[in-house]
């Protein structure tokens, strides 16, 4: 089924990809900024410490307070400051009068002139620590007194340039965005194969697309009358539309639910969780006539199965009732052809002058066939059940076996009521009596089927008993179930209809033993209006 494109630029998998990979950018993005504010103070705070160690450290140098104390202090401490620039890993160490006088400086130059910075906290004995945009650049720097005998001497300040910390966090930072990027395209590989995964399996439509299968897809689920299911891999209904609930008498709450907790029949179950695809399988439920046909779903394994359900309940039905007719015409054709035959007797009778044989001859023919006529008629005012029974009766004859009518049989017309389906007492009494022929036609015996019709209380009592072989107390339940038959494939559905025919009626079937030796099978049906019937 094609589904109409909506414009949208790209695939599913492919807004996904998108979104996926703008996802992991922001995250290592955020990350990076994150461990640069954190790695830029950490390294501020760091710098503090390193130039506060080393002024402290210089402060308390035995030879910077006797240089302080001499009268050409740079001689001494510019070579050491130097090398405390050069190997202590800070950008400048100034030593100076208590009064701001530079002693030392980077830049030679400078030496002489006063300190930029603030040393008021040291010249009252303290130590401070600050950002100060100085000769050299901003900078992280410290200012601590040298004490000698209980005076301050000098003054010494340690500092590192702001440059000198961005450089450091810098590199940190290009390590770091090298690793982001990393893991940036080792995502974007990730998040590529995970949606070319997720193209496969949505054939590249898009969302709406995919939206709109789904309104197409329900829409035609439920305007199918058909019924349609679906099992997943496990045999557990994954989708069922309204007409598979109605066939197969189930609630709303069956999806998800294994196939063979649902109760269904034997065959029905079989044919539904067959691994081989079956084709056009008749089966029967309690009510219905279903022909069902299955397909695996195969898409590398197996993934589940796809089965329709059509009701043949009226076509069965109405093919039992072309068979009986088609019964009628040629127990019609027979009689016909039988009739010639004594109507040629009775002429030839006649024109050998024996006009008092032929008579009689003729009038013999005429009251059997009028007697049994008249106990149909008489016993039985359904015209249904009338029609049935006489030309049953002519197709038993043809085969020539004898249908019998009990005594006691009688049904007036009006008894049954308007639930009670005409066609059902066809299947019924039509099916009981074609297998009662059947089997009386391999008795030793006079070939006979008994039928016995009436009203019983409450119930239509409907009996057929035959004089054949009678059926095994172990077939006593399978006689009832579709396939089962004495005379070969393609038979044994006959007894299966009766039962579900009676089902549908509200009514009971039971098989016993016949007075003449064969099978006696007794359908007792309702007269009154009765509960539904149990599931």
């Amino acid at each position: 089924m094609r589904i109409p494109r909506v414009p949208l630029p790209r695939s599913l998998a492919g807004q996904l990809f998108a979104m996926q990979a703008v996802l992991v950018a922001a995250i290592v993005a955020g990350y990076a900024l994150f461990v640069y504010v954190t790695d830029r103070g950490q390294a501020e705070e760091t710098a503090k410490r390193q130039v506060t160690a080393t002024a402290t450290a210089v402060a308390r140098s035995p030879s910077v307070v006797a240089a302080a104390r001499s009268a050409h202090p740079t001689g001494v401490l510019q070579p050491y400051a130097d090398a405390l620039t050069r190997d202590g890993g800070v950008t400048f160490v100034v030593v100076m009068a208590p009064d701001g006088t530079r002693w030392t400086h980077p830049e030679p130059d400078r030496i002489g002139k006063t300190y930029l910075g603030h040393i008021e906290a040291a010249q009252h004995g303290e130590t401070l620590t600050e950002t100060y945009p100085g000769t050299l650049g901003p900078s992280v720097r410290t200012v601590t007194p040298v004490w000698d005998r209980g005076r301050i001497v000098a003054l010494v300040s340690a500092g590192i340039t702001i440059d000198r910390i961005s450089e450091q966090v810098q590199r940190q930072v290009t390590a770091l965005l090298g690793v982001a990027g990393g893991a940036l395209a080792l995502g974007g590989v990730g998040t590529y194969v995970v949606n070319a995964r997720l193209r496969r399996h949505t054939h590249g439509m898009n969302a709406a697309e995919l939206s709109a299968m789904h309104d197409y897809h329900q829409a035609a689920l439920h305007a199918v009358r058909e019924g349609l299911v679906m099992l997943d891999g496990q045999r557990r209904i994954a989708l069922i539309n309204d007409g598979a609930r109605e066939l197969l008498a189930l609630g709303n709450d069956v999806v998800g639910a294994r196939v063979d907790e649902l109760r269904l029949p034997p065959s029905l179950t079989g044919a539904l969780l067959a691994a081989e695809p079956r084709e056009d399988e008749l089966h029967l439920t309690a009510d219905r006539v279903l022909v069902v046909s299955t397909r695996p779903v195969v898409g590398g394994e197996r993934r589940g199965t796809v089965a329709t359900l059509r009701d043949h309940t009226e076509l069965q039905a109405l093919s039992g009732e072309l068979d009986s007719e088609r019964g009628f015409t040629q127990a019609l054709r027979a009689q016909a052809h039988e009739a010639a035959n004594r109507l040629h007797t009775v002429v030839s009778l006649i024109e050998l002058g024996r006009a008092d044989e032929a008579v009689g001859f003729a009038t013999a023919e005429l009251e059997l066939a009028q007697a049994l006529t008249d106990r149909v008629v008489a016993a039985v005012g359904e015209p249904v059940l009338a029609a049935l029974l006489l030309g049953k009766s002519a197709q038993a004859s043809e085969r020539g076996v004898e249908l019998v009518l009990t005594e006691d049989s009688r049904i007036d017309d009006g008894v049954l009521p308007p639930g009670l389906s005409a066609r059902d007492l066809v299947t019924v009494l039509g099916n009981l009596i074609d297998n009662a022929v059947e089997a009386a036609q391999g008795s030793d015996t006079s070939p006979r089927v008994t039928v016995t019709a009436r009203v019983d209380g409450p119930e239509l009592l409907l009996r057929v008993s035959d004089s054949g072989p009678g059926v095994a107390a172990a077939d006593a339940e399978s006689v009832f179930r579709r396939g089962w038959s004495t005379h070969g494939d393609g038979r044994g559905i006959g007894l299966a209809l009766v039962r579900q025919a009676a089902h549908r009626a509200r009514g009971t079937v039971t098989l016993a033993r016949s007075p003449e030796g064969g099978a006696e099978f007794t359908v007792r049906l309702p007269l009154t209006a009765t509960s539904e019937v149990p599931a």
